[in-house]
């Protein structure tokens, strides 16, 4: 077996294969020359080459997402290593660990005006966890950061970077190492924990308690777990689609349930005390209710970290939620109230409002998604891009057995498709990304690679521009709005799909679209779009008309 010749090159492969550092994602260049030829040569690695970094930076998250483990990146020196930003922020405020490695020039050499170089240490300061700045000679002080920048990736959940420089030359190989990293021993995983603070008194006179449940990963909670709180009298739990929450009694499309609310149905709904769990949460509206209606108490739970997105926490317990769950079914004395009654029955009404206005709107964003819901296979994993999809999606209750997937850490649409990539490329389930235009389009890169598995499939809501604008306030019907904002285009999938080896279908209507689907799904021979083209200018007013018909 080959080794690269710099000893800091050396030190760094040792020190990733010790702490079991498996998936490296590399995009090619010269100054990474001696990890990216480590890196390739020792089986235990198992390495990707993705071209764009800022896609393989999303697709490095993917995997990230799915094993719950440390993945590394690699690239050259220069404007390659800024590329990785915006998947760094987002793996940030999603708490998915990402170990950045970037090779850089030596010390010397930079602001001197050499080629390919700029300033890389700290770039990521403000979104990384740590920042590990090399020396240029392999040394146990490196070994040491190194060491520190993978236990906090692990440990804390999220972003870390070490910079790298190398001189050169740098391809000369060897075949016996002549450096032998210092392994120091992995801190203990366990934070500290204060679920004994609880102040159950707190809970036991709450006559109105709200769980809202964030976006996490599947089986976070426990059904068990789930299933006390949900039978509790005083307690309501909304979640959101990608919660990965089920449970008969929770609210699972929460704007469905409070945006026709009155004065006195937000005063009606105002908990004693909210309890929080996972992480960034989709529905603007409950922000706003719980911001303008602020409960007596707010209580987060997660074992790293606490958003005070409501302006109103009061305390951040640091542990599990089953964990916090459990401590609450031991000491809590169950209170009478019909609180979480009267909310399961305005659901059932918001249930059946929500069908009959399904069934009798034309093709639109809305009804292609009532079409795509029925006809969702059993056992996907379901990556959803941001904007006006993860809202329509919110709508709409997802099978048990669906794990549902979506970048909330930043809410960009820069990187949705790569990290539905590599998800894909990890997850035991097939893959199925839905996607709108704009979001698709921008991130058209993420296809560029040799790992996508023929059961992946794409199913683009193309309104023509950026649907999500026509949403929200201030929209005008004017070339500025149309331009600027929409940012309209007659663009399709088509040749992308064919220059990718992808099967491509198109659906304009109702019946081509059930077709289109039957067939999708019947089908895993090669990754398949589904191009669904559906009107602009209806969606605003449908989708506003959707709330107030349910209520």
């Amino acid at each position: 077996m080959n080794y690269p010749e710099i000893p800091l090159a050396q030190s760094i492969l040792q020190l990733f294969k010790a702490k079991e550092i498996k998936h490296i994602i590399i995009s090619p260049g010269s100054r990474n020359a001696p990890l990216t030829i480590g890196f390739t040569n020792d089986p235990f690695f198992t390495c990707y080459s993705v071209v764009d970094e800022r896609c393989a930076a999303f697709f490095a998250m993917g995997i990230a997402q799915q094993t719950q483990k440390p993945v590394a990146l690699l690239c050259t020196s220069g404007s390659a290593l800024l590329n990785y930003y915006p998947a760094v922020a987002e793996a940030f405020y999603s708490q998915i660990p990402l170990i950045v490695v970037s090779a850089d020039r030596p010390t010397s050499k930079i602001d001197i005006g050499d080629g390919q170089t700029i300033r890389q240490r700290n770039v990521f300061e403000n979104h990384s966890l740590f920042n590990a700045n090399l020396s240029d000679e392999a040394s146990t002080e490196n070994d040491v950061l190194i060491q520190t920048a993978i236990h906090t990736a692990k440990i804390k959940r999220g972003p870390v970077h070490i910079n790298a420089p190398f001189e050169e030359p740098l391809y000369n190989l060897i075949s016996t190492p002549t450096y032998h990293a210092l392994i120091v021993e992995e801190p203990s995983e366990k934070e500290e924990h204060n679920l004994n603070t609880v102040d159950f008194s707190i809970i036991n006179h709450a006559a109105k308690i709200v769980v809202l449940i964030g976006s996490q990963n599947p089986e976070t909670i426990s059904k068990e777990h789930i299933d006390f709180l949900a039978n509790l009298p005083n307690v309501v739990i909304l979640t959101e689609i990608n919660s990965n929450v089920h449970h008969s009694k929770i609210v699972a499309n929460i704007d469905t349930l409070i945006t026709t609310f009155s004065e006195n149905d937000f005063k009606d709904f105002q908990p004693d005390l909210l309890l929080t769990f996972g992480g960034m949460v989709v529905s603007k509206r409950i922000k706003a209710l719980f911001r303008n209606y602020p409960p007596k108490n707010h209580w987060h739970i997660d074992e790293l970290r606490a958003y005070d997105t409501f302006g109103a926490l009061t305390k951040h317990f640091t542990g599990s939620a089953n964990e916090f769950i459990e401590e609450i079914r031991t000491n809590i004395l169950i209170k009478p109230s019909d609180f979480s009654q009267h909310i399961q029955q305005t659901m059932i009404n918001r249930r059946k409002g929500h069908e009959a206005y399904l069934n009798k709107i034309p093709f639109s964003d809305l009804k292609s998604f009532q079409i795509i819901w029925n006809h969702l296979p059993e056992n996907i994993q379901l990556q959803i891009s941001n904007s006006a999809v993860i809202r329509y999606a919110q709508l709409f209750e997802t099978p048990e057995n669906i794990d549902v997937y979506c970048n909330r850490g930043t809410s960009g649409i820069d990187g949705s498709t790569s990290t539905a990539v590599g998800a894909s490329v990890i997850s035991k389930k097939p893959t199925v990304l839905i996607t709108g235009d704009i979001s698709f389009f921008y991130d058209s890169n993420a296809l560029w690679n040799n790992y996508i598995p023929k059961n992946f499939k794409i199913i683009i809501v193309n309104n023509s521009g950026g649907g999500i604008f026509r949403i929200l306030p201030g929209h005008s019907e004017n070339s500025t709005f149309n331009t600027f904002f929409e940012t309209q285009h007659n663009l399709t999938a088509e040749h992308l799909a064919k220059m990718y080896h992808f099967d491509y279908a198109a659906a304009t209507n109702e019946k081509e679209l059930e077709m289109a689907l039957k067939l999708l799904f019947s089908n895993d021979s090669q990754p398949q779009i589904l191009e669904i083209f559906t009107p602009s200018k209806i969606n605003r007013d449908l989708l506003r008309n959707y709330f107030s018909s349910i209520s």
